[in-house]
């Protein structure tokens, strides 16, 4: 018998931020570069903007950035043109804003729903897989290939020390092909530049850049400032189980870390959600309405496959009033309307489309997916018109950057957020049994780690070191021949000063 059958395997991951900051600087050069698309005229930052944008109609800039297409904010398009004239996207691009705290997308058996993810159909599991994406889709960023964008990062002198000082790699030592198709395997050094400038990427999105919690309601939470009564009364119906119920979805309770120390709630359970929004007429070359989760075969071919019509991802309530237009087809123009729609989807009547002068105020149109709709937690919600404004006041509080834009005494201008210290989750270290004798580990690429062994599980075991190593590939597999021989052992990664 293989004695790795034999092995239980512990992992111990001890996290260092040493070179965070070079890999983040070099993340955010990524993701402002528009060299990285077909005709070098658009970047991640297009549709997901790290600057304020304009007010809807209006010539002022909103307070803080929503992590959105400003063109969408400002001229109400519900989606976003690609890097090819007469190309678009055929989703509402959402705010990238606290987007680090999703879990990895997975199916909660407990719950029996898939929870976490990213995208609005949560089709790539982490940010690192979905930094991949718009450098490929041919309706975004469009490059031919992976190869096609390594070349295009080894064309800019700027990364050169960049990817060497963070990742061990050669830029200048990687063959280059500008005109790869998808069709031809590139060699493994390639795809190695290619995950390293995600993993880059989705490091700046961990940045505190992203997440701020420095909201008026963050400063509420931590009892540093009052709420004027509308907002007391929108925040009492969006936390009230027998009113609007807002909080089934996107909960507002503060938690507990293992230092006993406040969380803030991140306004999402990061469910997804049917919840009846008719078809947008107003997207470029009217495409059929995304079917969500069951656009997916492995969704379809899964626990309830059936029962995933038209489910998109819960997103964060954090910043919603910087991020019109709403829903994942960018239907719902304002708060207010969103409110309404919430509250009177089901008895407000019907109109033609959304393109029907009455849409919203006559009525709705029928639900683009008309299968798997929640019908028990919205639809009527007998909300007053001065309720419904009470919770588009409270809504408002959820904005960033409460200290530039609140004019509040209380809390002047560069109040540090009382919540600095809440991070997303690190990118995860992982061991696996690859062969006879061998284990791979996976985690966070140019970091060097150790990988260390005991013979006990005891509260201060003897941990002796087998290997260092600097990760740079996805998957590092280690020799264990020169480990000593026993039934049972314990292996940890630990990462190296």
């Amino acid at each position: 018998m293989n004695r790795l059958r034999t092995l239980w395997i512990t992992l111990w991951l001890a996290v260092s931020y040493a070179r965070a900051d070079d890999e983040g600087f070099l993340g955010e050069l990524l993701f402002k570069d528009v060299n990285l698309s077909l005709h070098r005229n658009q970047s991640c930052a297009s549709c997901h903007s790290l600057q304020p944008s304009m007010g809807p109609g209006t010539d002022r800039l909103l307070s803080a950035p929503g992590f959105v297409d400003p063109d969408n904010v400002h001229l109400g398009t519900p989606v976003s043109n690609g890097s090819v004239e007469g190309r678009n996207g055929v989703l509402n691009a959402p705010g990238l804003a606290y987007a680090a705290f999703s879990p990895a997308f997975h199916w909660s058996a407990e719950d029996e729903t898939y929870v976490g993810g990213q995208f609005w159909n949560g089709r790539s599991a982490d940010l690192q897989s979905q930094a991949t994406q718009p450098f490929l889709n041919p309706s975004e960023m469009a490059m031919p290939s992976l190869w096609a964008v390594v070349t295009r990062i080894k064309d800019t002198p700027a990364y050169e020390p960049l990817f060497e000082s963070v990742f061990g790699i050669r830029l200048r030592d990687i063959p280059g092909n500008e005109l790869a198709p998808a069709s031809l395997t590139p060699p493994p050094e390639v795809v190695d530049v290619f995950k390293a400038a995600a993993q880059a990427i989705s490091e700046f999105e961990r940045s505190p850049e992203f997440h701020k919690f420095n909201s008026k309601f963050d400063f509420w939470l931590a009892g540093r400032v009052q709420m004027t009564p509308n907002e007391v009364r929108g925040m009492t119906l969006f936390n009230s189980s027998s009113k609007a119920n807002c909080a089934a979805c996107h909960p507002t309770l503060p938690g507990r870390d293992l230092q006993g120390r406040l969380t803030p709630p991140l306004l999402t359970d990061f469910t997804y959600d049917n919840i009846g929004l008719p078809r947008n007429n107003r997207i470029p070359g009217r495409p059929d309405p995304d079917p969500g989760l069951a656009g997916r075969a492995e969704i379809l071919q899964g626990p309830d496959g059936d029962g995933q019509w038209g489910k998109h991802k819960v997103m964060t309530l954090r910043n919603i009033a910087l991020t019109p237009p709403y829903g994942h087809n960018g239907v719902l123009k304002s708060l207010e309307q969103v409110v309404h729609f919430y509250n009177t989807r089901d008895i407000l009547g019907r109109v033609e489309s959304d393109l029907d002068a009455g849409f919203g105020v006559m009525g709705w149109p029928l639900p683009e997916i008309p299968r798997g709709i929640n019908e028990e937690e919205l639809g009527d919600l007998q909300l007053t018109l001065d309720e419904e404004s009470d919770i588009v006041a409270f809504l408002k509080t959820l904005t960033d950057d409460y200290p530039e834009s609140g004019e509040d005494p209380s809390i002047p201008p560069g109040t540090p957020s009382p919540f600095a210290d809440y991070t997303p989750p690190v990118i995860p270290v992982q061991l696996a049994i690859s062969g006879p004798d061998q284990l791979t580990v996976t985690g966070h690429l140019g970091r060097n780690y150790l990988l260390e062994s005991a013979e006990s599980p005891t509260p201060t075991p003897a941990w002796s070191t087998i290997a260092r190593f600097r990760l740079s590939r996805s998957e590092q597999t280690v020799d264990l021949h020169g480990v000593p021989r026993s039934s049972v052992r314990f292996f940890r990664v630990v990462e190296a000063p």
